[in-house]
């Protein structure tokens, strides 16, 4: 198809630009909190005593600091599954724009609360920027999806994960004591996220809708191909129309589709099941207990500097979406995320020995650096874009809302228990904590090998055809089965 050739146009370069600032401010917010932790850990000290004439107990301030770190999980499984319907009752663009409401609430609470002597005030602006980037979580990849040629959705889909990492190198430069991760300035570190979000608003309103929302969901066809011109720099994009209105054609076959139809229907069980697990892959490979805890986790190895070391695992993190990036099309998402499970599972073996043998010489406390490194560098390669954006290829128009809200909720549901238990599990276990995310990491392996299949290059309505051939592949002797404890026996006519 003509309209198929993957051509990236200024405008389709400036629309996922924009969305992208949403996945930015999800990475900021992820990684922002890890570099400040002693300075708030002492405010919250402060506050406790100006108030009770006494400091926190220690087991009482840790409970305080794990619920400031995991609070912002838990506002992002709530966000998450208001994304559905925020998509679909205002558009994939205009749902952006409301969403940031809760961008600068969120960041004016966290900003404030130092003057206010708030800590609830910081705890309440990370709940709401939670749900702010819950909403984001599902909305940015849907929106580049959905506007992104099918050539060119599986690297434009990256561009998600990109957004993530940037934002998290950004919190980790930003976080230094010689910028804003200072006594004076940490409120400013927290409200970096309001100018962020000004920016966004400012920029969205130039960007186009949807043209999958358009067509399909509005019935707004002119508009839709007059998007679809100016994303693809051509008149001719009677093949993405064509594309799109066969799948409205099948989407007025279907009944509205909720998150319990998900589940209860066997033509969207299999796909969701899969959406589900490459979310979990993602957080539970480890990835988050690296960012949330990494300069605790360099401290613990004897390494000088670990905030410093932090950064330069940013650095990689960064580098590695964007090799991802260029190798998306050309792999394969299947063959990624394989490569990026697997490998992963061989840099926490080595992170084991390293934390186990860091004592006997100091050589091993470089050793874990560059595991570490490696299982970042892996991570970006496979589990860390792919689950984004292949949940939106997975589903057709109808129940992709749907569909990215559990499964983001399933992302976000996974982050809270990293966040809150790791540090439990770091305590108990040891230098063997990375263990349990080996384990984790080749379960994952397996299911991606046999169940997870390969969408490069695929139109949404290829993929759904593939899954449906696959359920009336089921054995006879089930179907049969099946078939006959659905026949209604005639009794016999009567004389």
């Amino acid at each position: 198809m003509e309209a198929n050739k993957g051509r990236i146009t200024c405008s389709l370069a400036f629309a996922v630009s924009v969305a992208a600032i949403g996945s930015l401010q999800f990475g900021y917010n992820t990684g922002v909190i890890n570099a400040p932790e002693k300075i708030i850990k002492a405010f919250y000290n402060e506050t406790y005593e100006q108030r009770y004439g006494e400091f926190i107990h220690e087991g009482l301030l840790t409970s305080l600091w794990s619920l400031s770190v995991a609070i912002f999980s838990v506002g992002g499984m709530c966000g998450s599954l208001s994304v559905g319907y925020l998509a679909n009752r205002f558009g994939r663009r205009n749902a952006m724009l409301l969403v940031n409401i809760a961008a600068l609430l969120g960041g004016a609470f966290m900003a404030l609360s130092e003057v206010a002597r708030s800590p609830e005030m910081l705890i309440i602006g990370r709940f709401i920027i939670g749900i702010f980037s819950g909403f984001c979580t599902g909305l940015v990849p849907m929106y580049i999806g959905e506007l992104a040629p099918t050539r060119l959705r599986g690297a434009l889909g990256t561009l998600n994960q990109l957004g993530i990492v940037v934002g998290i190198l950004i919190a980790q430069i930003f976080g230094l004591d010689e910028i804003l991760g200072s006594v004076t300035f940490w409120p400013l570190l927290l409200g970096v996220t309001v100018f962020l979000s000004l920016i966004q608003c400012a920029l969205l309103p130039l960007c186009p809708e949807s043209p999958r929302y358009l067509l399909i969901i509005k019935n707004e066809t002119q508009q839709a191909e007059a998007i679809l011109q100016k994303v693809r720099g051509e008149q001719d994009v009677s093949g993405d129309i064509k594309e799109m209105k066969e799948e409205s054609e099948q989407m007025s076959k279907e009944k509205p589709v909720s998150f319990v139809e998900l589940f209860r229907s066997r033509q969207y069980r299999q796909p969701i099941i899969i959406a589900i697990v490459l979310q979990l892959s993602q957080q539970f490979s480890g990835i988050n207990a690296v960012f949330y805890y990494s300069t605790r986790i360099f401290e613990n190895a004897g390494v000088p500097h670990p905030v410093y070391a932090t950064i330069g695992a940013g650095v990689v993190n960064t580098v590695f979406t964007v090799v991802s990036l260029f190798l998306v099309e050309h792999a394969g998402r299947r063959t990624l995320h394989l490569t990026g499970l697997g490998g992963m599972a061989i840099c926490a073996v080595i992170m084991t020995i390293a934390l186990k043998l860091r004592e006997v010489a100091m050589g091993w406390s470089y050793v874990s650096i560059v595991a570490i490194f490696g299982f970042v560098a892996l991570f970006e390669i496979g589990p860390g874009p792919i689950p984004w954006f292949i949940v939106a290829e997975l589903f057709s128009q109808g129940p992709r809302p749907a569909a990215m809200a559990v499964s983001g909720c399933s992302n976000w549901t996974a982050n809270f228990l990293v966040a809150m238990l790791f540090p439990y599990a770091e305590r108990g276990c040891g230098p063997y904590v990375f263990l349990i995310f080996l384990v984790l990491l080749i379960l994952f392996f397996i299911f991606t090998f046999f169940k997870v299949p390969e969408t490069k290059g695929r139109t949404f309505e290829e993929i759904s055809r593939d899954f449906q051939r696959t359920r009336d592949a089921e054995p006879r002797e089930k179907r049969n089965s099946v078939e006959l404890t659905n026949v209604k026996v005639s009794p016999e006519p009567t004389e």
